[in-house]
C-alpha cells in the first residue's frame, strides 16, 4: 500500500500530541520539584503507567499482532536513541534550564528532521518546508539569546535531546512503512522500560501520597495519547511537513508554565513564538494549496 500524504491529519495529531506533551511535563516538573520525586522515579512510573494504559487497547487488537515485526532490532536502537533524548532533557530540567528556554531550544529538532528526511528518507524537502523549519529556527535562536551574558553550556543539553529525537522521529516514519501505529508505540513502552528501570534504581523513591499517584497516573495516560499521536502524524505525512508543527510545543508549554507555576518567560519569547507560529500557519496553507487529489 503506498504511502498517502495527508497534510490536515497529519498536522492534527502533531498537535494533539504537543498539548499532550506540555500537561506532561508541567505534571512531572510539579512531582519532581514540589512533590520531590526524582526525575529517573517519574520517567520509570510515567511510561510504565503509559504501557499499562493501552493494554485494553491491545486487548482488543491482539498482543500478537501489535508485537509483529520483521524489524525488532531498529525498535531496539529506535528507543535507544529516545531514551538518551530523555536523559539529556531531563537533566536540563534538573540543572536547570528554565522550561520555556528548554522547550525553544527543542524548537532545532526540526532543522535535523528536514536535512534528515532529504538525506536518508529521500523526501522531496520543497522551499516551503525550508523555510517553515528555518523561520522556527530563528525564532527559537530570538528566545535563546545565545549571545547573551547570562547564556550557559547547559542550554546546549535540549539541543543534545533535540537531535536524537529527530533520530527517533526518523526512524518513526522509516519504520511506519512496514509496521503500524500500534505496534511502533508498544515497542517504545515495553522497551523503554527495561531502560527506565536501570537509571532509576539509585534515587528511586516510592510515591506516597494520592496526589502523586494521580499525577503520574495522569502523565501515563497522556504519555500514551502523545506517542500514539505522533506514531499517527508520521504514518499519514511526510516528515519533513509534519515537524515543523512539533514547534507548537513552544507556546503550549510556556501557557502550562505559566498556569501551575506562575513562570513569565522574557518579553522575546513572544517574538520568537509569533514567528514559530507564523511558519507553522504559512506550511499548513502552503500544503493544503499543493495536495494533489491522489497520490
Amino acid at each position: 500500500m503506498s504511502h498517502q500524504h495527508n497534510p490536515l491529519q497529519g498536522a492534527s495529531w502533531m498537535l494533539i500530541a504537543g498539548l499532550a506533551f506540555a500537561i506532561v511535563n508541567s505534571m512531572a516538573q510539579y512531582v519532581s520539584m514540589i512533590l520531590h520525586i526524582p526525575s529517573t522515579t517519574v520517567a520509570l512510573f510515567q511510561y510504565f503507567i503509559a504501557l499499562v494504559a493501552i493494554f485494553p487497547w491491545l486487548h482488543k487488537l491482539g498482543l500478537r499482532n501489535a508485537l509483529k515485526t520483521e524489524h525488532f532490532g531498529m525498535h531496539c536502537f529506535r528507543v535507544f536513541l529516545s531514551v538518551i533524548g530523555i536523559q539529556l532533557w531531563l537533566w536540563a530540567l534538573a540543572y536547570p534550564v528554565p522550561i520555556w528556554q528548554g522547550i525553544a531550544l527543542l524548537m532545532t529538532s526540526p532543522l535535523f528532521a528536514t536535512i534528515g528526511s532529504g538525506l536518508f528518507l529521500k523526501e522531496k524537502v520543497g522551499t516551503a518546508r525550508w523555510v517553515a523549519t528555518l523561520s522556527g529556527f530563528i525564532g527559537a535562536m530570538i528566545i535563546l539569546e545565545p549571545w547573551g551574558d547570562d547564556f550557559s553550556w547547559a542550554s546546549l543539553l535540549p539541543v543534545g535531546a533535540a537531535f536524537f529525537w529527530a533520530c527517533y522521529s526518523l526512524m518513526v516514519k522509516k519504520m511506519s512503512a512496514h509496521d503500524s501505529p500500534t505496534t511502533i508505540v508498544v515497542y517504545l513502552l515495553i522497551l523503554i522500560t527495561p531502560f527506565n528501570i536501570f537509571l532509576a534504581i539509585p534515587s528511586f523513591t516510592m510515591p506516597s501520597t494520592g496526589v502523586t499517584w494521580l499525577l503520574l497516573i495522569g502523565a501515563g495516560l497522556l504519555t500514551a495519547l502523545a506517542q500514539w499521536a505522533i506514531a499517527k502524524a508520521y504514518a499519514v505525512a511526510d516528515a519533513s511537513f509534519v515537524q515543523p508543527f512539533d514547534h507548537a510545543k513552544l507556546p503550549l508549554n510556556v501557557l502550562a508554565g505559566w498556569l501551575v507555576f506562575s513562570w513569565v518567560p522574557p518579553g522575546r519569547l513572544w517574538l520568537g513564538a509569533a514567528i514559530i507560529i507564523a511558519s507553522v500557519a504559512f506550511i499548513t496553507q502552503w500544503e493544503n494549496r499543493k495536495r494533489p487529489v491522489t497520490q
